[in-house]
């Protein structure tokens, strides 16, 4: 299933194209902006990861003295998504 999330104004991008597996991994992520080497390798590193562990790894990590990043918005997004999966 493909999801997007709007990240926070405090990151570079302005949007994460996740698909996420029937087995709730990761299929592909896509960032709408940012820094396009640093997010094509994050992309990359977490194809078929499971959701929880891309959240464990990811989460509260920030740049440049902001509260966030790029990689703990994709946390965020995951978050979101395996919370939806629960309830759906």
């Amino acid at each position: 299933m493909m999801y997007r999330f709007r990240t926070s104004e405090l990151v570079c991008s302005q949007m994460i194209e996740i698909e996420v597996g029937d087995d709730d991994r990761i299929v592909r992520v896509a960032f709408a902006g940012g820094c396009p080497g640093n997010l094509a390798g994050i992309s990359r590193l977490v194809v078929g990861m499971k959701i929880e562990d891309v959240i464990e790894k990811l989460k509260g990590i920030s740049c440049g003295g902001k509260p966030t990043s790029c990689p703990d918005q994709l946390a965020t997004a995951l978050t979101e998504i395996a919370r939806k999966r629960r309830t759906a």
